[in-house]
């Protein structure tokens, strides 16, 4: 039976939260009462947690497992999944429980009336001051350079329509983010309240670079804003320079020659300077982006897919 909801759970070193998942996740979608399957994807985890996953594939004849070959990261742990998932909708939730499984109905809901992408936002959230500190940052900054309209970028509790996730499925890109990927495809998209616990097993999988890594994913994956405020800055810092010649030109006339202000001028270069590397950095970035592309290397290997469709 082709099931009607698809589950994507990307995991890494959760061996603690596995069972805990499972036991409330399965008879929240028994009790939804359609078709289902629930699509793990291992993301090179070295704990215990492939071996606790094959052990529920072979147990449920829903749930199926994607291995791989090393550690490609969350995003691309999704899109695995994706490939080989086949419901009319599909919905991605973390494996640590902060986004509670019995919000599942929630999304469900909001897509059955129409929408074709579903976000969630995540209310009274337990995240420690700098998680929420640096999600906000990411959620400002995202909307300020991209036009999108997503009130939480960080929460992957999240609902896409069949159509939708085949678009993604067509996109080859190395580096991407899901969620804004998704709204470019999404004719319309919608969002939900949904509740939020702390976690109670394991760490972040996030640390500040990779939340720094992310911003930048976001912001050089969907916009090439960033290069035109680099070139607008460019422009004023010309037209400051110009002028700051011009005025050094009248004063030597005015006043005469004097060595009283030259490490004002060694400031003013550095801060030249600065605003110069930055902007090779911005560059750098979108080049580095090509030749990730360019060199048309897989973005994941899996090596094998468990279930009992597929042992």
């Amino acid at each position: 039976m082709i099931p009607y909801l698809s589950i994507v759970i990307p995991v890494y070193n959760e061996e603690p939260n596995i069972q805990r998942l499972f036991d409330r996740l399965y008879p929240v979608m028994k009790g939804i009462g359609k078709p289902f399957e629930i699509i793990f994807t291992d993301d090179g985890s070295r704990d215990r947690s492939l071996e606790l996953l094959k052990g529920l594939a072979a147990a449920y004849p829903e749930v199926r497992v994607v291995e791989f070959n090393g550690n490609f990261g969350q995003h691309m742990a999704i899109m695995a999944a994706f490939e080989i998932s086949r419901g009319e909708i599909v919905i991605t939730l973390d494996a640590d429980l902060q986004n509670p499984p019995e919000e599942i109905p929630k999304l469900i809901s909001a897509m059955e009336q129409g929408h074709d992408v579903v976000g969630s936002i995540r209310q009274h959230r337990q995240d420690s001051f700098f998680r929420k500190t640096a999600s906000q940052l990411v959620n400002i900054t995202t909307r300020k350079m991209t036009g999108m309209k997503m009130s939480d970028y960080g929460c992957m509790l999240r609902a896409y329509h069949r159509n939708v996730v085949d678009n993604i499925n067509r996109c080859g890109e190395q580096t991407t983010f899901i969620p804004a990927l998704a709204q470019t495809f999404a004719a319309n998209p919608g969002e939900v309240e949904v509740a939020h616990a702390e976690r109670l097993e394991g760490e972040s999988k996030y640390s500040f670079y990779s939340l720094i890594r992310l911003n930048f994913d976001l912001m050089t994956g969907f916009s090439v804003v960033p290069l035109q405020l680099f070139a607008l800055m460019g422009i004023l810092t010309s037209l400051f320079a110009v002028a700051f010649a011009i005025f050094l030109l009248v004063r030597r006339f005015i006043v005469g020659s004097e060595v009283e202000g030259v490490f004002t001028l060694f400031a003013i270069l550095f801060f030249f300077l600065g605003i110069t590397i930055f902007g090779i950095g911005i560059v750098g970035e979108y080049v580095g982006r090509i030749y990730q592309e360019v060199r048309s290397r897989p973005r994941f290997v899996i090596r094998r897919v468990h279930g009992a469709d597929n042992d």
